[in-house]
């Protein structure tokens, strides 16, 4: 039976439906999944460190929600209102005038903390994402432009556990401090309220994470959870405008980007829907069982294991190469070279003769950026990447924000910004000749 149709209880493992299914403790909101890996960091994941971070409810609450307000005209007066030992947010006006927002225990919702601190309070620590890095090559980023405590995700405990994010997360004194410098405003009805340096950027697809969706409007969170058209550039004093008709809850297929990463937020509804590894492997052994040839050297090629896809290992003597701009598939091959600088830069394709980038395959391990369970016929170009038609054509339509004001598509599995003239590659495998 073909893989398309086989009934969905056959493409969970029982421990991927432990944690995916929605009607089992304990409870998962949902999962945080970093755009530009492809189901590991590198290295490796490790401890708070990794490539996507499940959401489950927590045994005892800790969220938050606002109380008091102080308006204070000394500085002493707001390092009192500090050592308290309660959460609050600060918002400097001048150097005598701070206004400070204090916040309760909030028995009804769990909050989670994402940064680039490694400091305790911060439940996911994500730095910068580096385009097509690949193993051993986590490069250091000289300055980040992300966020030490960037936004915080806040889920109600009971039903239907409804995930809303915030701008700013809450440093190790409890603390959320806005300077002079800092956006930030007095709301009509008198609360406070402000930006983050770099912002919080929100996108909701249109029509879920599905087929069929398709992108929403990149938008900007307050610190306290309004939501905003993107200021004139990412770093501007001035906030754009309230959009009164929209809101943080977060949605299935909802990207949150940080300046420096962008996170990809599935909720566990969603997730039941992915394919599962062992689904995905399945999908590769039978490409390989079809033994596809080299047309040139007659060769059988083979996709390799999902574990060295996944970090880019060492190129395997059957691993399939492709001529990006036909998508016919051959083994590798050195000659048809266009430029000795840059010998994968432009090829020939034997078959047809189109000129244009020859790269390795990799299949896509990363189920959660999979809008579909179908198999792997399509490349993102210019990286190679492989994944299913639909989910190859719903990333080359997301708009992503790369660095302080432009946007541009990228493969969901290593960040490589996507050809403005051809983002993807319909492949074409020759069958044994036998």
């Amino acid at each position: 039976m073909p893989l398309d149709d086989e009934p969905r209880s056959l493409m969970f493992s029982s421990s991927q439906e432990e944690h995916c299914a929605p009607s089992k403790d304990p409870v998962k909101y949902g999962e945080l999944v970093v755009l530009g890996y492809n189901g590991s960091l590198p290295n490796g994941d490790r401890g708070r460190r990794k490539s996507r971070f499940a959401l489950y409810r927590r045994t005892k609450a800790n969220g938050v929600k606002p109380s008091t307000v102080h308006i204070i005209n000394t500085p002493q007066a707001s390092k009192v209102v500090n050592c308290k030992g309660q959460h609050s947010i600060s918002y400097t006006l001048s150097r005598n005038h701070t206004v400070v927002v204090e916040y309760s225990h909030d028995k009804d919702t769990d909050m989670f903390q994402i940064g680039r601190s490694t400091e305790s309070p911060i439940d996911f620590v994500v730095t910068d994402t580096v385009a097509g890095g690949q193993e051993g090559e986590e490069t250091p980023i000289t300055q980040s432009t992300i966020s030490r405590f960037a936004c915080r995700v806040v889920c109600e405990r009971g039903p239907p556990y409804t995930a809303r994010i915030y701008a700013a997360g809450f440093d190790s004194s409890k603390n959320i401090f806005l300077g002079e410098k800092a956006a930030k405003w007095k709301n009509p009805d008198g609360h406070m309220d402000g930006l983050t340096t770099n912002g919080v950027l929100v996108m909701h697809p249109r029509g879920g994470f599905t087929e069929e969706s398709k992108p929403g409007v990149w938008r900007e969170i307050s610190v306290c959870g309004d939501v905003y058209t993107l200021r004139e550039t990412r770093s501007a004093q001035t906030p754009g405008k309230l959009v009164e008709n929209e809101s943080n809850i977060l949605q299935d297929g909802s990207l949150v980007d940080l300046c420096g990463a962008t996170l990809l937020w599935r909720t566990t509804e969603g997730l039941y829907h992915t394919p599962t590894q062992k689904h995905l492997e399945a999908l590769r052994q039978e490409i390989n069982a079809a033994r596809p040839q080299c047309p040139v050297g007659l060769n059988t090629l083979a996709f390799p294991s999902m574990q060295r896809s996944r970090a880019l290992s060492s190129l395997q003597d059957k691993q399939p190469w492709v001529y990006l701009a036909c998508g016919h598939v051959h083994g590798y091959h050195n000659w048809g070279n266009r430029s000795e600088q840059e010998p994968n830069a432009q090829r020939e394709c034997p078959m047809c003769r189109m000129v244009g980038p020859y790269v390795p395959l990799w299949l896509g391990c990363e189920a959660a950026f999979y809008v579909d369970t179908g198999a792997p016929t399509h490349a993102f170009v210019p990286c190679g990447h492989v994944c299913s038609e639909k989910s190859v054509k719903y990333w080359s339509e997301i708009p992503l924000p790369h660095g302080t004001h432009a946007f541009h598509s990228a493969c969901p599995f290593c960040a490589t910004q996507l050809s403005l003239t051809q983002g993807c590659a319909k492949l074409i495998f020759q069958g044994p000749v036998d």
